[in-house]
């Protein structure tokens, strides 16, 4: 039979261990190798595929054997990086002749001797290119026309990676555009692959960098650290063929209306003009018919006052007896 459960007593109640939440236990969580980076580790090209290219934790490029951590960009280099992408994307849109793509997707650079696989930060296939970039593509099987690097600048292992490696990977394969971007000036650089398989910095046309590979995308190079709004772009010469154009037709629809609106005002004011002239001319002519009716009433008026005058002369030589016959 169930006895009736009892209330502690007070030293009961004292000894009691305290009560601790659940969550404030300390818990040892072990890692695992998918916590730790394994930047510099050998791993064969299958495996590295299998297990590394799509990591949960880390962006892994492979350098011939070697896995290669990339490194988190800092704000002032994304923001770069960010301005850039809004150009291309403003650009592609109007000039849909390629495909842009991001978002850690790599591609493999079979070269005599050495292979690798780079995820550059964006890549550019053209339309025209032999190996298009298809819609399910996880990674990509041709060679981008454009590579874009948002720099990593955070030591000098970095730097060289997209500066020095990548940069002649990138020309060894034929890569025909290859732009580094960085918030730091010195860093900041673009290149055009030569008929000799070279790459030659971009020179730019009054402070313009112009595209070969994307005919018609240019932009002005100081403008990257500047990075003004698409508003002020698409009023700027150097972007309006691409940038907002549906703000630019927008914006000519309305000048157009204030143009015609301008013009409806200037006939309205030259019909008020024409009216308060002829209202004018109007008053002019009364006031000499006016003034000629004055003229004839006082004619009037004198020659009356000259037949009076003339009645009473006659009238006092009638009256002296003098005859007027």
């Amino acid at each position: 039979m169930l006895q009736e459960a009892r209330p502690l007593t007070a030293k009961q109640k004292w000894d009691l261990p305290p009560f601790i939440p659940p969550l404030l236990y300390p818990v040892e969580i072990p890692l695992t190798d998918e916590d730790e980076s394994e930047d510099g580790k050998y791993v064969s090209e299958a495996v590295y595929w299998k297990k590394y290219y799509e990591h949960p934790n880390f962006s892994y490029e492979w350098n011939n054997g070697i896995l290669e951590a990339k490194p988190m960009p800092d704000y002032l280099n994304y923001a770069v990086y960010d301005w850039f992408i809004q150009l291309l994307d403003q650009f592609l849109y109007i000039q849909a002749i390629a495909r842009i793509i991001g978002l850690e997707t790599g591609f493999r650079l079979a070269m005599a001797k050495k292979t690798t696989i780079r995820k550059p930060d964006l890549g550019i296939v053209l339309n025209s290119n032999p190996i298009p970039l298809k819609d399910k593509d996880r990674s990509y099987h041709g060679v981008f026309d454009m590579c874009i690097e948002s720099l990593s600048d955070s030591s000098k292992k970095e730097r060289d990676r997209d500066l020095v490696i990548k940069k002649g990977e990138y020309a060894n394969i034929g890569v025909k555009e290859y732009y580094i971007l960085a918030d730091d000036p010195k860093y900041t650089a673009f290149y055009r692959l030569n008929k000799a398989g070279v790459y030659e910095p971009i020179q730019p046309v009054a402070g313009v960098i112009y595209s070969q590979v994307l005919v018609g995308f240019q932009f002005r190079q100081s403008d990257l650290r500047r990075k003004p709004g698409l508003i002020e772009l698409a009023e700027d010469s150097v972007y309006q063929s691409y940038v907002l154009p549906e703000y630019q037709i927008q914006k000519q629809r309305a000048e157009q209306e204030r143009q015609r609106a301008e013009q409806e005002r200037q006939r309205a004011e030259q019909e008020r003009q024409h009216a308060k002239q002829e209202r004018q001319r109007a008053e002019q002519q009364w006031q000499r018919a006016e003034q000629q009716w004055q003229r004839a009433e006082q004619e009037h008026h004198e020659k009356e006052q000259q037949w009076q005058r003339a009645e009473r002369y006659a009238a006092k030589l009638q009256a002296l007896g003098i005859s007027l016959d």
